[in-house]
């Protein structure tokens, strides 16, 4: 089968012709895949952007970890009426023998490795991952969709550590998917949202067909003249990466506000902590969801099918061997 890999440091990726998985370890099953996205994180792992020198021993690896598809095989240990199922899963693997696995805190494993960074994941035609972290999809819901539930985990989460509220005035820096979705679950919670790209006309004319409405273009305005008469916000997620955005977004948010950092930074920010302390202000990190938050992403993208459809920016055919 063909798969796209990371060969080695350094820029680029390879499309290489791989052997078809066959064996399924003990716990594990196997997955035909139906559909794959492209993660920012897939991304910088092509651009060798800093941040990513740990997958090297894993090397050759297949990318891909927001996925869709159906189980073929199981391993030991695991019943064969799983086969058939349609599932997404988690792609962060757990060791089970750290002291935080064997304390039952999986979630703080230290050993864990991400499917498509780590260990080979779906871009390719079959991946392998543990039956544990898989979760059954709804018989409705349309695989497509269904592959956005791992990005949009992402986003409840940062939504979640953002301490969104009904009726609250959020800033989302970043239309990119995770900041889509961001915008999406808030305003569900919701909060008055404003969007914040730059020369990102495409992204935002998303947003703005599923019914948002304060969508800015530093393109075309200046954020200071957008941002002064909206200003103060309740919150500010910035899911874009950028780090000159954090000291310059910093000032808009209201006194004792949350600053949710959800974007990969290719290099430190610089921070007025002085004037962070005086406004009560707090800086938060946002990554991974617990498994616990799943079933409901995937429960809120199966009522809300039509509206997804419309946040996939393009639908490609997978190459076949």
């Amino acid at each position: 089968m063909l798969a796209l890999q990371k060969v080695r440091p350094g820029v680029g990726v390879e499309l290489r012709a791989v052997e078809t998985l066959t064996t399924v370890l003990p716990g594990e099953v196997l997955v035909r895949v139906h559909s794959a996205g492209i993660c920012g994180t897939d991304l910088h792992i092509a651009e060798w952007t800093p941040g990513y020198e740990s997958m090297e021993s894993a090397m050759p690896v297949t990318l891909g970890h927001e996925f869709s598809g159906t189980i073929t095989a199981v391993g030991d240990g695991l019943e064969p009426t799983l086969i058939g199922t349609r599932i997404t899963a988690r792609p962060s693997t757990t060791c089970g023998k750290c002291a935080a696995c064997l304390a039952g805190d999986d979630d703080d494993c230290s050993n864990r490795k991400g499917v498509g960074i780590g260990r080979n994941g779906a871009f390719a035609d079959f991946v392998c991952v543990p039956h544990g972290n898989c979760h059954a999809l709804p018989d409705g819901l349309d695989m497509d969709i269904a592959a956005l539930t791992e990005p949009m985990t992402v986003c409840a989460e940062a939504v979640a550590t953002a301490d969104v509220r009904p009726g609250q005035k959020i800033l989302v820096i970043g239309p990119g998917f995770i900041g889509q979705g961001i915008a999406v679950l808030a305003r569900a919670k919701g909060a008055e949202v404003v969007v914040l790209g730059r020369d990102d006309e495409p992204r935002l004319a998303a947003l703005r067909g599923i019914g948002f409405e304060h969508l800015i273009d530093t393109a075309h305005v200046t954020m200071d003249e957008a941002l002064s008469e909206r200003a103060p916000f309740d919150a500010i997620i910035e899911a874009a990466g950028v780090p000159a955005l954090v000291s310059a977004t910093l000032p808009y948010l209201k006194k004792r506000g949350i600053f949710t950092v959800v974007g990969i930074h290719p290099r430190p920010a610089e921070i007025d902590l002085v004037r962070l302390v005086r406004m009560h202000q707090q800086i938060r990190g946002s990554y991974r969801a617990p498994a616990k938050d799943w079933d409901a992403v995937i429960a809120f993208l199966a009522a809300n099918q039509d509206m997804m459809s419309r946040l996939i920016s393009h639908r490609l055919p997978c190459p076949m061997p």
